[in-house]
């Protein structure tokens, strides 16, 4: 891959958004793709403000911890981790870490498949 395009890749994820996608097609094409996780998308997945606030935090962090999320809404740990695995089951968050302290919540690349219920 060359520089040029790893460069692109980069400054995408750092904005918050999808990778481009690179096409070879009668010449070289690049698509740029609306951000994954908007609000609207959010709000249609019944995520709530909290859980919201939080994908917004990742987008600019690039993760997010139990403890973070908790000291930002001054709720309790069982309502955190409620509302991180209910963000997790949506596809919304990607566990990183199975329990504990070091436990971290990222974005996943990729919007996943799944219906609003």
């Amino acid at each position: 891959m060359g520089l040029g395009i790893h460069r692109m890749i980069q400054a995408c994820i750092k904005q918050g958004l999808p990778e481009p996608k690179f096409e070879e097609r009668q010449g070289f094409r690049v698509v740029f793709r609306k951000d994954a996780f908007s609000e609207e998308y959010l709000k249609s997945i019944n995520l709530n403000e909290r859980q919201i606030k939080a994908v917004v935090l990742a987008k600019r962090k690039g993760e997010i911890t139990n403890k973070q999320y908790r000291e930002l809404f001054g709720i309790t740990d069982r309502t955190a981790l409620r509302d991180l695995n209910a963000a997790c089951e949506k596809g919304v968050f990607q566990r990183i870490g199975v329990t504990g302290r070091e436990t971290k919540y990222a974005l996943p690349r990729h919007k996943p498949d799944i219906n609003p219920t």
